[in-house]
């Protein structure tokens, strides 16, 4: 269908020159979206997988230790994709408060999106809406610590910003004029919730894609948009019931197509190709939730293979069991914490561990005597795949 550009250009003045700052029209298009053919058929198999990921977790003996593990390998991407250069290994030494040493600056910012995103959840599970407020409240979360703790944390932009150039008169993009974008956050909030009187009736994979869209046209911070934004999609499939976990993330899949994701929101804008950036979209919720599926299938076969081999070890046996769950729930970690999750003691502990370095389950990675670390390398692997730094 042809469309116009989505929005409007402003003339408005910022570093001492005149700017044309794009302000994008109210959700949803118009004319309406073409939901057929094709595309819906691409819906209903993207809707589709994301129910079997959602019913994949009631297969995991422990649901929240993959949770724990999956959502530190979503912010990892996410905040690669802004320029950190973390390792999934570096965020779970961060975590662990006895291994100092890992690079600051980029590790904070990776822990940070994982608490922006458990308070986004737990204030969703208390009832709170959806809204700008909490996006607020997350986004003082992303920043609160490292990098962009000077960029207003928590609060929508007073000055303008702009994407690429040096200066906004060079700029490939330059979003709405500050004092437009409590408006805008306002207009993307109601439709969120399905309009002023919730008179439009669209899929919660298309809200979640056009909202998306716009949060990122608007750009409402200083910094944090981007991760924020992404999180935004998994904020709408939970609180629409869509996932009743956090396990479907877009982060891998627009960082292995960026180019094509930034050429993608740069069609919206211009002329309104909102059907192209659902194909893309929908692509990309049905190739990672499937990924995400078989991610937790190869997890499930790791447990049981090594649990296989845990039988048959004497009066050792159960100890050694349960230092195996606790190096399950925390694939990198000390003797200490492996003891206080497991509920063993230091010394009985520490025999566990060395059972499982013996069965090949855990590797020792400091090389030292004293303050050794424990990794399990299998499912550090399984996880790690894809997150590369760029």
């Amino acid at each position: 269908m042809r469309r116009d550009a989505t929005g409007r250009y402003e003339i408005t003045s910022t570093a001492g020159e005149a700017v044309r700052a794009f302000v994008p029209a109210p959700l949803p298009p118009d004319p309406p979206l073409e939901l057929a053919g094709p595309l819906q058929a691409l819906h209903e198999r993207a809707l589709l997988a994301c129910g079997r990921l959602d019913g994949i977790s009631s297969l995991l003996p422990d649901p929240e230790l993959f949770l724990y593990a999956y959502v530190r390998r979503e912010a990892l991407l996410s905040s690669q994709i802004e320029g950190t250069q973390s390792s999934l290994s570096d965020l779970l030494l961060f975590e662990l408060e006895e291994a100092p040493g890992v690079p600051f600056d980029d590790v904070v910012e990776v822990s940070s999106y994982v608490a922006g995103l458990e308070h986004g959840l737990a204030r969703l599970k208390e009832g709170f809406p959806l809204s700008s407020r909490l996006l607020r409240e997350i986004h003082s979360r992303l920043l609160a610590r490292g990098r962009g703790a000077d960029r207003l944390p928590g609060q929508f932009r007073r000055s303008q910003n702009w994407l690429g150039g040096t200066r906004p008169g060079n700029a490939s993009f330059v979003p709405p004029p500050p004092v437009i974008v409590e408006e805008c956050m306002g207009q993307l909030e109601q439709f969120i919730h399905g309009g002023p009187k919730g008179e439009h009736a669209l899929p919660v994979l298309v809200r979640a894609a056009l909202a998306h869209v716009q949060f990122e046209t608007i750009h409402p911070f200083l910094d944090g948009n981007g991760r924020l934004g992404r999180l935004l999609i998994v904020l709408m499939l939970i609180d629409a019931g869509v996932l009743s976990q956090p396990l479907l993330y877009l982060s891998l899949f627009f960082k292995q197509h960026r180019s094509r994701y930034y050429e993608l929101l740069d069609g919206v804008r211009h002329s309104g190709d909102w059907e192209a950036w659902l194909d893309f979209f929908l692509e990309g919720v049905e190739n990672t939730a499937s990924a995400a599926v078989a991610t937790a299938q190869l997890l499930l076969e790791l447990f049981r293979a090594d649990e296989a081999r845990l039988v048959g070890l004497g009066r050792s046996g159960p100890s050694v069991r349960q230092g195996y769950a606790a190096l399950r729930q925390r694939p990198l970690t000390s003797i200490n914490q492996l003891g206080q999750r497991s509920g063993l003691s230091v010394p009985t502990a520490s025999k566990a561990i060395e059972a499982l370095v013996e069965l090949g389950i855990a590797r020792e990675v400091t090389g030292a005597r004293r303050n050794r670390l424990f990794a399990y390398d299998a499912y550090l692997a399984i996880l790690s795949e894809g997150t590369e730094p760029l």
